[in-house]
């Protein structure tokens, strides 16, 4: 019997930890950070983070307030079989089960009554390490506890590869190395293939002005629904991609652990009202398809104008948004959210600022209009040569103009009756 959604309160607490990592550490600092954040979530009296040392084909230990550098081969221990076998381990009595080494306790003074270890495994695969929390107050872990856990061990390996990966990238020449590396990290929150869905044809498209970029999309099936996100931040370059990839970060995972609509907006955006500095908010659509009823329930922080063509009427309808630009402050009363059904052969296009106030020579901008008539007449094509096709026409219009803003693009039609 698997544990149910996390509470709120679960919630709120790993969103704080994704805030929390997503500022920029040296790894020192950064470890200090996860072990604090990993006691605090957990309510335990200590947690140590062993980085794996794949040449050595050894766990070492880096942060403990007595101990450090001691290692451990994989398979030895809580901690070697957590690595070795990349799974969690939750003990209740730690000196009766026969994996616990008991070296690192007479060696520290401590005393291990209980423990939870979880494996720091990367986006790609790779054991970075193992975290290990200990003592819990008020007794044994429990499941809810390990579903929370695996959720803070998640974060942390994502912020622990990007510190890695970072220190690793900016030595040399740091500015464009930086670009590189916010780059990366951006383009490593994106879909890397879209989903299949029976009846849908989908396509998302995104064309940075520079390096980096402040736009962000996201399609993906979830229990709740199909999940739609279009997002762009302020400006671009550095800052602006770092600002939606936190953005995303922290949709993703309230939404995966079994948040709704309205439960992940605000709680995203009172986050990120807390970590922006003045003057940077990010604009996002983040809506739902029902792909039972093709119904679209979305939020929308200042990002508009969102289209939809109908097929049965030839037109495109506009939709606004529901809420000013996520992270510019707490949200006090949020609007319920807006439906949209698709019919066959309906379309709902989400597109950045970067189409529309795109220039010609003379300082026009391409517009929504143009939008508009482009999907009405050419709204009977596969939605991938349609965004083509729509780019074609917005580069042509502006004449050679060089492209000053990012242009982000996800397209959702409901296949023709038939």
């Amino acid at each position: 019997m698997t544990a149910g959604p996390i509470s709120p309160e679960g919630i709120e607490k790993i969103l704080a930890v994704t805030r929390a990592l997503a500022l920029p550490f040296d790894l020192e600092t950064l470890l200090g950070t996860i072990a604090a954040v990993a006691c605090d979530v957990l309510h335990a009296e200590r947690s140590s983070v062993w980085l794996h040392d794949s040449a050595a084909g050894e766990l070492v230990l880096d942060v403990a307030s007595d101990l450090r550098g001691v290692r451990l081969p994989i398979g030895t221990g809580l901690v070697g079989a957590c690595a070795r076998d990349r799974a969690p381990i939750n003990v209740p009595d730690c000196y009766a089960d026969p994996r616990f080494d008991r070296e690192v306790d007479q060696r520290s003074g401590f005393h291990t009554r209980c423990s939870v270890t979880l494996p720091l495994v990367d986006p790609r695969g790779e054991l970075l390490g193992v975290m290990q929390v200990l003592n819990r107050a008020g007794g044994p872990f429990d499941r809810s506890d390990l579903q929370l856990a695996e959720a803070v061990a998640a974060q942390c390996a994502l912020a622990l590869s990007r510190t890695r990966m970072t220190e690793a990238l900016i030595a040399g020449e740091r500015m464009r190395r930086e670009l590189e590396l916010a780059q990366v990290v951006q383009r490593s929150t994106l879909p890397q293939l879209l989903p299949r869905v029976a009846g849908y044809d989908l396509h998302a498209t995104f064309l940075p002005a520079s390096l980096t970029g402040g736009d962000t999309y996201d399609i993906a099936t979830l229990p709740q629904g199909l999940l739609l996100v279009l997002g762009d931040a302020a400006g671009h370059g550095i800052a602006p991609a770092l600002s939606v990839t936190q953005m995303h970060a922290m949709l993703r995972m309230a939404l995966r652990l079994g948040a709704d609509l309205e439960t992940a907006f605000v709680q995203v955006n009172d986050q990120l009202a807390q970590t922006l500095s003045d003057g940077r908010f990010v604009t996002a659509f983040i809506g739902l398809l029902d792909l039972e009823s093709h119904r679209i329930r979305y939020l929308s922080g200042g990002q508009g104008p969102i289209l939809h063509f109908r097929a049965l009427t030839r037109d495109c309808v506009r939709h606004t948004s529901t809420s000013f630009p996520m992270g510019a402050m707490p949200i006090v009363t949020l609007k319920p959210p807006v439906s949209i059904e698709l019919a066959p052969g309906d379309i709902l296009a989400l597109l950045t600022d970067g189409v529309y106030e795109y220039e010609d020579p003379a300082g026009e901008q391409y517009g929504v209009e143009r939008v508009a008539r482009f999907l009405v007449a050419h709204h009977g094509e596969a939605v991938a040569p349609l965004a083509a096709a729509l780019l074609d026409d917005v580069q042509a219009f502006a004449g050679g103009r060089i492209q000053e803003d990012d242009i982000t693009m996800v397209l959702v039609k409901r296949e023709p009756a038939g």
